[in-house]
């Protein structure tokens, strides 16, 4: 595992599209699981306006680590916010944007997306592997949208769950965390004094801390980097 602290969220998202247009270049192709939130905004923000025309979009394929159950116009939507920060600003086929559909059931559309996956990317043990998974961390410590009381999907058979949001009861589809732990690469972004105590519980390992979805993150690869700012690991610092 690596830890990389920056400044503030501006410097974690240039620093991070620099690490993402390092690892893209030169691939044949490139299959990405996005996250939502505010930093990968910036991000994508970062992205379409200093990368726009140096990445080549044609070879990377956009999927979703999660997403609400709403419909694409939704304002919660992960997929418009990429659409409206990134999508819409750079040249890469539709052909390449595979988003959860939010409108649809939420069980069937996990379904769909599971078999998506298995159909795109090569399996490893049956398992779908992408070249990068993108993870943000909330505040209660889950991550995707598996939080902690419905931790035991973590290990769910299906790589696609339905998760129940613990405060609006909001349904959302995610990949599950045998999905996360076989890509090659795993990224956190992780921003805000928000973060801090999760952060400090989980690196240093203190009392419960396995009870956190995001402490589940450990890729057999080994490739696994923590993006902060300075606010989120202040106890690393």
């Amino acid at each position: 595992m690596e830890v990389k602290i920056y400044k503030d969220k501006k410097e974690v998202a240039e620093q991070f599209s620099n690490y993402f247009a390092k690892m893209v270049n030169g691939k044949e192709i490139f299959h990405v699981a996005l996250s939502g939130g505010s930093t990968p905004k910036l991000i994508f923000d970062v992205l379409a306006s200093e990368y726009g025309t140096k990445i080549d979009w044609t070879k990377i394929h956009f999927y979703w680590g999660d997403e609400r159950c709403v419909p694409p116009t939704d304002n919660q939507s992960n997929y418009k916010m990429t659409v409206d920060h990134l999508f819409s600003k750079i040249d890469t086929p539709s052909e390449n944007i595979h988003r959860i559909l939010g409108e649809n059931d939420p069980l069937g559309e996990a379904m769909r997306y599971s078999n998506l996956l298995e159909i795109n990317m090569d399996r490893v043990e049956g398992v779908p592997q992408f070249d990068l998974v993108i993870l943000g961390m909330g505040d209660d410590g889950h991550t995707a949208s598996i939080f902690p009381r419905e931790i035991d999907l973590w290990d769910a058979q299906e790589h696609c769950v339905v998760a129940t949001h613990p405060d609006s009861g909001q349904k959302r589809v995610s990949i599950n965390g045998r999905v996360i732990n076989t890509a090659k690469a795993v990224t956190f972004l992780v921003t805000g004094s928000g973060k801090a105590e999760k952060v400090d519980e989980i690196h240093n390992k203190k009392e419960n801390y396995a009870q956190y979805p995001a402490s589940l993150v450990n890729p057999k690869s080994g490739n696994l980097t923590w993006f902060m700012d300075e606010a989120a690991a202040d106890a690393l610092i």
